[in-house]
Parts: C-alpha cells; sequence; structure tokens
C-alpha cells in the first residue's frame, strides 16, 4: 500500500511544493493545490452533466426494456447493452471523477505525512538518516518509534527535533533550521497533526467534513432528480448514499492529517460551486428540452421524406428519379475511363479512343 500512495504522491508532490514556493503558506498552498486538481477535473464534470441529459433521453426506452425482458436478466443485459451501444452512452462515464478523486487522496496522504520528501526537497539518503538517528533517539521499541513508521517515519524527526535541541546537532543543524521556517499550519490549526476526539479547534476539520459532504451529496441528488425527472432518486438507495458518503467522509477525517481533511472540505465546496456553475451553463431541464424537441424534428422530418417517396413512387417519378441518379453516374464512369485513357495514350504514345457504352458495360 505503501508503495501505491508514493507512485500517486510524487507528481502530486511537485504540485504542492511548486503551489508553497509561489505562496510560502501551507494553507494556502492546499486551496490553490485543490482548485487545481477541480480544474483538471472539470471537463470531465461538463460530460458527466450531458452524459446524465443523454440518459434521461432514452430512459424511457431502458424502462420499457426492463418491463419487456423481466424475466429474463440475461436478454435484458444484452438489449441494454445494445442500446448503450447505439446510444453512444458509457454508463460508468458518471463515476469516473469520483474514482479519480480517491487517488488524487492517496497521492496527497503522501504529500501531508511527508514534508521533508514533497515540499522541502531533502534527499532520500538525508531523511533516512535522520530517522535512523531518531529510532535510536528514542529507543526501537519505544511506542513514538512505533506510533510513526511507514507513511509516518518523517513524522519521528520532527518529534525527535521538539524533544531535544542534541538531536538538531547529530543530524545536521542545516536540516534543523529549515525545518524551524516550516509551517503546516492555517487559522492557527497545525495540518499535520490528525484530528482526535478531544475539545479542540481541530476537530471542527472532521466536522465540517460531514457537513459539507452531506450539502453536496443533496445537491448532487436533486440534481440528479431533476435531470431524470424521477423523485426516485431521493428516495431508497439515493438517500442511503446521501448518508453514506458524509459518514464515510467524517471517520475518514479522524483517521489522517488535518490537511487532508481540509483538501477534502475544500473539494466539497468546490464540487458545490461547480454544480451551480454547470447546472446554469448546462442547464439539464434546457437541455432535455432541446434533445427532445431535436429528436421530434428529425424523426418529423423522417416521416416527410418517407411521405415524399411514397408519393414519387405512386406517381412514377421515383422510377424516373433513379434512372437520372444510375445516368449520372454513368456519365461519371465515363469521364473517369476517359481521362485514364488519356493519360496512357500520353504516356505510352497510343491514339485515344473514344469511350462507348458497351466499354461501360
Amino acid at each position: 500500500m505503501d508503495f501505491i500512495y508514493t507512485v500517486i504522491g510524487y507528481p502530486l508532490g511537485w504540485v504542492m511544493w511548486a503551489c508553497y514556493k509561489l505562496l510560502h503558506n501551507y494553507g494556502l498552498a492546499l486551496i490553490v493545490f485543490t482548485l487545481i486538481t477541480k480544474l483538471i477535473l472539470l471537463p470531465m464534470g461538463i460530460n458527466q452533466q450531458k452524459s446524465s441529459v443523454k440518459m434521461a433521453m432514452f430512459k424511457p426506452k431502458m424502462d420499457a426494456i426492463t418491463k419487456k425482458y423481466a424475466n429474463n436478466k440475461q436478454k435484458q443485459q444484452e438489449e441494454m447493452a445494445a442500446l448503450y451501444e447505439k446510444e453512444g452512452y458509457n454508463p460508468m462515464s458518471g463515476c469516473l471523477p469520483l474514482l479519480i478523486q480517491f487517488p488524487i487522496l492517496f497521492g496527497l496522504i503522501d504529500v501531508i505525512y511527508k514534508p521533508l520528501t514533497h515540499i522541502l526537497r531533502f534527499s532520500k539518503a538525508d531523511i533516512q538518516t535522520g530517522i535512523e538517528l531518531a529510532t535510536k533517539f528514542f529507543g526501537a521499541d519505544s511506542a513514538i518509534v512505533r506510533q510513526n513508521v511507514g507513511l509516518r517515519s518523517e513524522n519521528l524527526i520532527f518529534k525527535a527535533l521538539e524533544a531535544s535541541p542534541e538531536f538538531a546537532a547529530q543530524w545536521g543543524q542545516g536540516f534543523a533550521d529549515k525545518i524551524a521556517s516550516f509551517d503546516q499550519s492555517f487559522l492557527g490549526l497545525d495540518l499535520s497533526q490528525t484530528p482526535g476526539m478531544r475539545l479542540e479547534w481541530l476537530l471542527l476539520i472532521p466536522i465540517i467534513s460531514g457537513i459539507t459532504s452531506f450539502m453536496l451529496s443533496r445537491i448532487s441528488m436533486k440534481m440528479t432528480a431533476a435531470t431524470s425527472g424521477d423523485n426516485a432518486a431521493m428516495n431508497g438507495m439515493g438517500k442511503s448514499m446521501m448518508l453514506m458518503m458524509p459518514i464515510m467522509s467524517t471517520i475518514i477525517a479522524f483517521q489522517v492529517p488535518a490537511g487532508v481533511g481540509m483538501y477534502w472540505i475544500l473539494t466539497n465546496i468546490f464540487s458545490m460551486a461547480q454544480t451551480w456553475y454547470l447546472n446554469k451553463k448546462y442547464n439539464p431541464a434546457e437541455m432535455l428540452e432541446k434533445a427532445k424537441a431535436e429528436e421530434e424534428l428529425r424523426k418529423e422530418q423522417e416521416r416527410a421524406e418517407r411521405a415524399e417517396l411514397k408519393k414519387k413512387m405512386a406517381s412514377g417519378e421515383y422510377q424516373e428519379v433513379e434512372q437520372e441518379k444510375a445516368l449520372t453516374q454513368k456519365e461519371l464512369n465515363r469521364k473517369k475511363l476517359a481521362e485514364a485513357r488519356r493519360r496512357d495514350a500520353e504516356k505510352y504514345g497510343e491514339e485515344y479512343t473514344e469511350v462507348t457504352d458497351e466499354d461501360l458495360k
């Protein structure tokens, strides 16, 4: 698991480093980092909005298939797959933005747990030396060492520097000075610390994370119901999801550094703003009405063309039109063959021969 965190954390670490170098404030850097990730994912959000409207267009066909093959699940799935292919719709497209959020979250956990690697840019060898000295300083079997292993191993260096100035002299005063000037706090909250059940300001991070997650879930459910025209989206499984996500968000925020919880809060806030913007720019009701009007116009044109064709066939005009098309194609073939003969005559010094009807049979 540590490998996955590291692989995803490496590129995100450079983004966070650039934000910190630009702003020199850990909290502001985290805000800009979150905004960058949301802007990168914005095209997916737009596609998701359009895709939901598209699905609402052929939902009656889906309902018809479900009803027709209610007792034959395999046939039902085959017909649904055929319908998706015909309409050019991917049922998993709506899940993609959410699925991408989790790798970003894993990478950010690595960035926040390893500020010496990602933001201060100490070498791997220097960090490993510091961890070994800190382990020796506290004792390999001590509780503080056992609590700071794996992802948390860099935190052991911070603990050793806080415990004794002698550790700075052993590891290198230059490293200690750089760490002393590095502040992971924002608005008085240390974002490197993990919130607990203690009555302190840091407790607000998980609580606000859960509240904003609930607000986002409710807004998303309302948008889904508005797009599909089906209030069932707000019942049953919809309500379960609306409760499950805030609970998960709160639990996770109690288990990771406050910086990760703050990222989750910012993501929820930016996501609500994005939902509002997309609803204004690509209003589901308006898009649905426009799509229905275009579909009705297409059907009307098809009906008109069929009526015109029947009229021509009844009057004999259809046969004349087909003959005219065939004649036009015949003349086109005559022209192509004549050009080919002319090129050959010029190339090989032969006499040019006119194209006859026999040549075209």
